[in-house]
């Protein structure tokens, strides 16, 4: 059964939202159901610091052994981190999504406010058959 953490914000492409310290500042990357269909990660392409994305724009792609997949923002707003990590070691990906395998930290207008639109984490549940 994959981990769902019931406080962050899903999407149907299986993408999470989570919150950090700064108001408007969202951590992103891919859930833990997401990591395990696409089984071991080997690349991870993100964006660089400065881009600006609408919501569901590709803002990067992500490379496994079985696929190759595009990530999408599920909000809009401007990068302001990226998990340089995952340039060495992209298997943070498979060990951590939640926490070391983040992949970029973007700011919204809104915070986790403007995430509410976002599915909880029994609606992913049911999204994804658990």
């Amino acid at each position: 059964m994959a981990d769902i953490p019931a406080e962050l914000r899903y999407t149907q492409e299986h993408e999470y939202v989570k919150g950090t310290d700064a108001p408007d500042v969202v951590q992103i990357g891919i859930t833990d159901f997401a990591q395990g269909e696409l089984g071991d990660v080997v690349y991870v392409e993100l964006p660089t610091v400065g881009a600006s994305f609408g919501s569901h724009d590709v803002f990067g792609t992500v490379e496994a052994v079985k696929a190759v997949s595009e990530l999408f923002c599920p909000l809009a707003g401007e990068v302001v981190a990226v998990n340089e990590r995952l340039d060495g070691e992209p298997s943070l990906v498979n060990t951590d999504p939640y926490g070391d395998g983040w992949m970029i930290k973007l700011r919204i207008a809104g915070g986790m406010d403007a995430a509410a639109e976002l599915m909880d984490a029994d609606a992913y549940k049911a999204l994804i058959g658990g």
